[in-house]
């Protein structure tokens, strides 16, 4: 094999590090809070490091443009938890939208109630709740929670989103929870969903519980009344076996996770 030149060697390290420059800045532009509400929100100091942190994985800007998110919008999420989301959409909407959070309440359930420490935060301390606690219940299963007939009080609703928690409930539940967005909707209004991914045809078990299998949710949702519009492979991880528990060591940030659009 013929010997490279000092001149060559260096020629080639440099390379390489141009390269590397390169796509260190095309990874932080391609990262950076687009112009415009949301990424205003997106770049807001009430957002912790940590906050910031799952951007990359979980893609905030591009997932709310799929869903056809508009900063006018009356917008309802389904069980917030944290707020993750909460932090971007209620900022986003401030000056022209209306945002609604919907979930159960107080400890009862198992989950400490929705928001939490986000309803202290400065701008947030008036935040639309619809409180659905009067028709969850809790199962044997941990987490796991069954819904009876539900309103959210609220019409003509431009958008229903519920990111990661649709897995939370039982059939019955989420056909309810279905009813309910399908009827606070608009005419023409969206219902975007995002879960993570069970292998289709997989059986419910201590692994699987906390997956969701896209074919049975467009079956659910479109026997509630909705029409599938699109699906997005934003959040597809090749690398995930759908096999294990989502909070497993292998598995945690790293889950794929389906992304469906819906339409009333």
């Amino acid at each position: 094999m013929r010997k490279l030149t000092r001149a060559a060697t260096c020629g080639v390290v440099l390379g390489l590090t141009t390269l590397l420059c390169a796509q260190q800045v095309l990874a932080r532009a391609h990262n950076r809070p687009p112009p415009g509400p949301v990424g205003d929100a997106m770049s807001s100091e009430i957002r912790t490091a940590a906050d910031k942190a799952r951007d990359r994985n979980r893609k905030p800007a591009k997932t709310l443009e799929f869903f056809g998110f508009e900063p006018d919008m009356k917008v309802v999420e389904i069980l917030p938890g944290g707020g993750w989301y909460t932090k971007i959409l209620v900022p986003a909407l401030r000056e022209k939208g209306e945002y609604y959070a919907a979930g159960g309440l107080g400890k009862a359930l198992g989950f400490g109630g929705i928001l939490g420490p986000v309803q202290e935060l400065d701008g947030f301390e008036d935040l639309n709740i619809i409180d659905l606690s009067g028709a969850m219940s809790k199962t044997d299963r941990f987490g796991y929670l069954d819904m009876g007939p539900v309103d959210f009080g609220v019409k003509n609703v431009d958008l229903v989103l519920t990111f990661r928690n649709l897995h939370n409930l039982t059939a019955k539940g989420r056909t309810e929870m279905y009813k309910a967005s399908y009827a606070a909707l608009k005419r023409g209004g969206k219902f975007g969903v995002i879960d993570h991914t069970r292998r289709h045809n997989a059986p419910l078990t201590d692994e699987s519980w906390r997956r969701l299998d896209p074919v049975l949710v467009i079956k659910e949702a479109t026997s509630a009344g909705f029409r599938l519009v699109d699906f997005s492979d934003l959040h597809y991880k090749p690398d995930d076996e759908l096999r294990y528990e989502v909070g497993r060591r292998s598995v945690q940030g790293n889950s794929d996770r389906f992304t469906l659009l819906f339409e009333k």
